[in-house]
């Protein structure tokens, strides 16, 4: 993991024994020692927090500002307001390939926080730098550590920490103060489930991260976090999003406002809709706790029609789940075969969520 950037939270899992593993550039907990089984259902059935520090925070703030995001995003921020958070996508501008799915905190009348993946920060700020108007673009990734708190009991539990933070609500986005420091809190997450997601200062992160552990709320790593978003049929940059992948191929066709006016990828986009995508994103409920696998192939009467893209075994369901790009012709209900390493496990062809 040499050259590999670290959390400003990094010595605090290595104090709790969490097993640290390489992503995207940056060293980050993939379990803790009561394991990931264990973290995904303290999640489901009461509440986790993680470190998410490594997704990028790029502020784009002054005039123009509102102009520039509208330009490079596909979604629509006259639907939302300040005080909002908004999912969006950063379009490839020849094939309207997901280059990036974000989340806009619009945090003030004329500061928006763009939250990218980790491996994508410069991908976002290169789109920005070439709008037609040109804001203040600001990577701050380095100053601040993100903490996602997640589960259904976790505005109780976050309430003995900070009563405001706890009432902030879904897709909200609010400034307040936890143990003396200003925090940006936003009603966002990963995982399905009810939660908030806080943006705080490099050196106060390990003090808000021990409050809220001390508030009953368990640690949890990147590997519960990859099992929730799988039950709960979102995207993975790399896996359902990405190069050659649409957002009408992922299901995702209303992160895109082709009304609001130019942005990046719309012409492609158009062009698409009008051929009807190639292929459409599914779930697949696999019959028996055999977990598929990305690459692995899916057949119909035994012929070719797919592939997964994301594969596990679910602790909720206790079977095996997954997301695959299918024939738009396979349609939910319809009864496929997975190639497990030259065996064919059956599975039904679903609509996310699993969970």
């Amino acid at each position: 993991m040499t050259g590999s950037r670290r959390s400003p939270l990094f010595d605090v899992h290595v104090a709790l024994g969490a097993k640290m593993v390489p992503f995207s550039g940056w060293e980050m907990p993939l379990a803790y020692p009561g394991g990931t089984l264990a973290e995904h259902l303290a999640c489901r059935s009461e509440s986790v927090v993680f470190d998410v520090s490594h997704l990028g925070t790029v502020r784009v703030s002054g005039p123009g500002a509102f102009e520039a995001l509208q330009w490079a995003f596909s979604n629509d921020l006259n639907r939302i307001g300040p005080g909002r958070a908004q999912y969006t996508h950063l379009l490839d501008a020849t094939d309207a390939s997901v280059l990036d799915d974000i989340i806009v905190w619009w945090a003030s009348e004329d500061r928006f926080d763009v939250m990218p993946n980790a491996s994508n920060t410069s991908r976002v700020d290169k789109a920005l730098s070439e709008a037609p108007t040109l804001p203040s673009i600001e990577d701050v990734t380095s100053t601040r550590a993100v903490l996602a708190v997640q589960g259904p009991e976790v505005r109780a539990r976050l309430a003995a920490v900070s009563p405001e933070a706890a009432a902030v609500g879904r897709f909200r986005v609010a400034r307040v103060e936890i143990a003396g420091c200003e925090v940006l809190v936003a009603g966002t997450g990963y995982t399905g489930e009810d939660g908030l997601e806080i943006a705080v200062e490099a050196a106060a992160a390990s003090t808000i991260w021990d409050l809220i552990v001390e508030a009953g709320i368990t640690p949890a790593g990147l590997g519960a976090r990859d099992t929730l978003r799988l039950e709960a049929g979102l995207p993975l940059h790399g896996h359902e999003l990405g190069a050659g992948v649409s957002p009408l191929q992922a299901g995702l066709g209303w992160v895109v406002r082709l009304d609001k006016g130019d942005f990046r990828g719309r012409e492609a986009l158009l062009a698409e809709q009008q051929a009807g995508p190639r292929r459409l994103l599914r779930g697949l409920l696999v019959e028996g706790r055999r977990p598929p696998r990305e690459g692995q192939t899916v057949s119909s009467n035994g012929e070719e029609i797919g592939f997964i893209s994301s594969g596990n075994f679910s602790p909720i369901l206790e079977r095996g789940i997954a997301l695959a790009f299918l024939r738009p012709d396979i349609v939910p209900g319809d009864e496929v075969a997975i190639d497990v390493r030259g065996t064919e496990v059956a599975a039904v062809v679903t609509t996310p969520p699993f969970v």
